[in-house]
């Protein structure tokens, strides 16, 4: 079995020529964020995974977990592996320097996090969670909160969890009814059911903060009826110590595809009277500040697809070197060639790898928009935080729905050795499949994309990212024919963009059940039609630095065939969907829901 290499050169490249460090590492925020000592902390970072993380992660689903009333064992590999990642210090990456963070780009940590996820996605849920909370307290917490709790899960000695779901609510949080009354010492009595929490429970922490959703006696219905509390798993003394347990169980763990080796539990509030919480922020203004944490983690799962694209990708490329089947087509060897020689191998290997940094691309551009709309100010600020605002539902989704391609067409690759656990990349495809479900379906990103980030600025945010995608052609033009497939495919691609993108807002506008009953291929269009841009920039740079005369000329070379590749095979599917978004809603219900029985 292939062992995973971090692609830090890969990683590199983006960061420079999509990712904006040179820009970032100019401000006063991220002055530290150079070019040399970037790369020496991703080395290291993807070094640590390489040789930390990476072996757990068939231990852990192949022993998976163990639930009793005292709480939840993971596999004593993922236990030593997360004390080690404690002690290294990774947790804190990206969190603020004051509060015991390292401070650097989320652009950087997203490359770090894709690392974590490639080599042991289920692992990488704790610390993932983990930064979400500490971005939430980092905007939303009280300055004791901050010092009480905020530390400790910076250093990840704590871990923190985001309880929204419930039995009878799924996605739509507002219908949730875990209860919230207040107290005379102005702490809260907590009594719930919550459902689907990652790491709810485990043993590989001292403590666990969670951030509940409930509601107040007297809330309003709705999400305006939401308030978000602090719950720890043990209540903490003032001088910082741990205290007695608190009124909060994990009550069973869910048997799952994939990600065995991370506990997804039921945990119930307030059996013995009530779990005391902590309001952070205002009372029924909770879904503001977890919305905080919540696209701090629709991102992270949109990384997930990224990672889990490359470990299965790695392993395909390994595998098709090594298997012998069949004679090269026109080749001297009368004996069984590499798979690898084969031309329908090679279009899946392709497809793999230029997937694979088509939506790396997206991370790391979607990152850095989040980045510099902090670190600048004014209408640069501005103009940056659209973008974010803008991209976030297609990097989760996108991300998310090529990742689960990428891992199966990596099953392909192996033939039925795929099929068997023991080739590893099987592992790939069932963890990778809960990433287009949580953190808000793929079918909600759509909604979010259409419903929401469309009508921005009144259209202004969207028609914006289109133009900068045209205003790409003058450079292709100027590179001359070793571009030219690119400029061509990349015109027609924004172009049947921009035709669906004005049916969206005009139709949808009239009806909303029309917009939205494209809005999933829609969104996959934004999301390939993005890609390729950003494919396109790269190459381009690609050929810049051939020309000034690079000695990593194979490298480079490689970029600009992926590149490629991916514009005349992949971007051709984007106009292919118009008819899929322009369909309108009104086929969906000449159908009854009683009459699409066929039996």
């Amino acid at each position: 079995m292939a062992e995973y290499r971090a692609p830090v050169k890969d990683a590199l490249f983006a960061l420079r020529h999509v990712g904006e460090l040179e820009k970032l590492a100019s401000t006063e925020r991220y002055a530290h964020a150079d070019l040399e000592t970037v790369e020496s902390v991703l080395e290291e970072h993807g070094r640590f995974m390489q040789e930390v993380f990476a072996p757990a992660n068939a231990i852990g689903d192949r022993e998976g977990l163990e639930w009793s009333p005292e709480g939840v064992k993971v596999p004593k590999a993922f236990t030593e592996a997360y004390q080690k990642f404690v002690e290294a210090g990774w947790q804190g990456l990206n969190a603020h320097t004051e509060y015991g963070g390292a401070g650097f780009p989320e652009a950087v940590f997203s490359l770090g996090a894709e690392f974590m996820c490639a080599a042991n996605n289920a692992l990488t849920m704790a610390p993932g969670l983990t930064t979400a909370a500490i971005e939430l307290l980092q905007e939303w917490g009280t300055e004791e909160q901050k010092e009480v709790y905020l530390r400790k899960l910076v250093t990840g000695e704590w871990t923190g969890t985001m309880n929204l779901t419930e039995p009878q609510a799924g996605s739509d949080v507002g219908l949730s009814t875990t209860r919230a009354v207040p107290q005379d010492d102005g702490t809260y009595r907590i009594t719930g059911t919550k459902i689907f929490i990652s790491f709810g429970e485990h043993d590989m922490a001292e403590n666990i903060i969670h951030f509940v959703l409930a509601r107040l006696p007297d809330a309003p219905p709705g999400t305006k009826g939401i308030s978000l509390f602090l719950v720890p798993k043990f209540l903490v003394e003032e001088d910082g110590s741990i205290g007695q347990r608190n009124d909060v169980r994990c009550v069973s763990i869910e048997h799952k595809m994939g990600i065995h080796g991370s506990p997804t539990c039921v945990m119930s509030f307030g059996d013995e009277g009530g779990a005391v919480g902590y309001l952070v922020g205002e009372e029924n203004r909770g879904m503001r500040a977890m919305f905080t944490m919540m696209n701090s983690a629709r991102i992270a799962v949109g990384i997930q697809g990224v990672g889990l694209g490359d470990a299965a990708y790695q392993k395909a490329l390994a595998y098709a070197h090594e298997r012998r089947q069949g004679t090269e087509i026109g080749g001297d060897s009368k004996g069984p060639a590499p798979i690898i020689v084969h031309p329908d191998v090679r279009r899946m290997l392709l497809s793999m790898r230029s997937s694979v940094e088509a939506t790396r691309a997206l991370v790391v551009y979607n990152s850095a928009a989040i980045d510099l709309s902090r670190a600048l100010e004014g209408d640069e600020a501005e103009f940056w935080r659209e973008i974010a605002e803008l991209l976030t539902p297609v990097t989760k989704a996108w991300c998310t729905d090529v990742g689960m391609e990428v891992t199966s067409t990596a099953i392909q690759v192996f033939g039925g050795m795929g099929y068997i656990e023991e080739s590893g990349v099987a592992q790939h495809f069932r963890d990778a499949r809960i990433a287009p479900i949580y953190e808000g379906t793929n079918g909600i990103q759509a909604m979010d994309l259409v419903g929401r980030k469309l009508p921005m600025r009144m259209g202004g945010v969207v028609n914006d990212h289109l133009q900068r995608m045209r205003d790409l052609d003058a450079e292709l033009e100027k590179a001359g024919e070793d571009l030219a497939s690119i400029r061509s495919n990349l015109a027609e691609a924004v172009a049947a963009l921009t035709s669906a993108t004005e049916w969206i807002m005009t139709n949808g506008l009239a009806d909303p059940k029309e917009a939205l009953a494209g809005a999933t291929p829609y969104l996959r269009m934004f999301g390939t039609v993005t890609g390729g841009w950003l494919l396109a920039r790269q190459a381009l740079a690609a050929r810049a630095e051939l020309d000034a005369g690079s000695d990593d000329a194979d490298y480079l070379r490689a970029k600009v065939a992926t590149a490629r590749f991916y514009c005349e095979q992949v971007l051709p599917t984007a106009a292919g969907l118009v008819p899929s978004v322009t369909a309108g809603a009104s086929v969906l219900y000449e159908v009854d829901g009683e009459s699409l029985a066929s039996v």
